[in-house]
């Protein structure tokens, strides 16, 4: 089975609310322990998460391997005050800021670092990203800091413009990705970036009554043309199912994800082999050695 290249172990795919109370206090070990297991259940032998607030990706690193799975975690995700991201990490205002959650991440033996740079989608609205993505320039300087770190970087983007912003400014992974053009994909195989699109977070949705099917088959099918193109243009890509997020769950999200790619792109030659490169490129970016006398974690 493939490993899954983008999961929120501290969600559940069903409540998000209720999942994250659970964690409030500390993170939920048993919790953990049963998307874990649903891991294992599957196949699921590799899994990077996408950060929170809560400590639950680091505790689950720690006990990953009793269900043979490696498990790479970014600690949290780093937004800027005011933007998305405030579900999944922590928040700056300066640059100063953000270098310090940075060497945070490295205090608590992160394996990258996961940036935001723009919103999510409008499920109510196609064509649409939420919110205003960062600046160019702030992006490069985010970029640059991570990379000076010693660390490789994980960009949560979407949005054509907002992603050729993130990997010419050294994006290694771009997450999401949705409303891409044939400039921005171009990008993206230019600087070899793996390009991990959640497909399923849109396609799962559809049925739940919780927005309307004729907005989100709309947005499928963009999300189709883009992976077409991207396969075309040889853009590096990777499973990753956003697992957690609603109605994608531990598990059978990259299962699902797995059965969206090839409905979309079965047709296409050596697909597998072209996803196992995406997630091999993946497995041998995001993760950093730490020399014995840095301290533990101290989140």
């Amino acid at each position: 089975m493939f490993g899954e290249c983008h999961a929120h172990i501290f969600m559940d795919g069903v409540d998000y609310k209720k999942a994250a109370q659970a964690h409030c206090d500390c993170p939920d070990e048993k919790l953990i322990r049963q998307h874990l297991k649903q891991y294992q259940e599957k196949g699921v032998s590799f899994v990077r998460d996408g950060g929170d607030r809560y400590g639950a990706g680091v505790l689950a690193r720690s006990i990953a391997g009793e269900y043979g799975i490696t498990y790479r975690t970014p600690v949290y995700a780093i937004h800027k005050k005011g933007h998305y991201g405030q579900i999944v990490g922590k928040e700056f205002e300066t640059i100063k800021e953000y270098a310090d959650l940075v060497r945070g991440v490295r205090q608590n033996r992160g394996d990258f670092v996961k940036i935001m740079t723009s919103g999510i989608l409008d499920f109510n609205d196609h064509g649409t990203v939420t919110g205003k993505a960062l600046e160019r320039k702030e992006v490069f300087s985010m970029v640059k800091i991570a990379h000076e770190e010693g660390f490789h970087v994980m960009v949560h983007v979407n949005g054509p413009q907002a992603v050729i912003d993130a990997v010419e400014a050294g994006a290694d992974s771009i997450e999401h990705g949705n409303y891409q053009n044939e400039e921005s994909l171009s990008c993206m195989a230019e600087h070899k970036a793996v390009w991990v699109p959640t497909v399923v977070t849109v396609t799962n949705l559809i049925g739940s009554k919780r927005y309307e099917d004729e907005v989100l088959y709309k947005i499928m099918e963009t999300q189709e043309e883009s992976l077409h193109c991207g396969y075309e243009k040889g853009v590096l890509m990777a499973l990753g199912s956003d697992a957690g997020a609603y109605r994608v769950l531990h598990g059978q999200g990259i299962v699902d994800e797995y059965t969206q790619f090839h409905r979309i792109l079965g047709e296409c030659p050596d697909l597998d082999e072209q996803l196992k490169a995406g997630e091999e490129r993946i497995r041998n970016l995001f993760q950093r050695d730490y020399p014995l006398q840095e301290q533990k974690a101290v989140y």
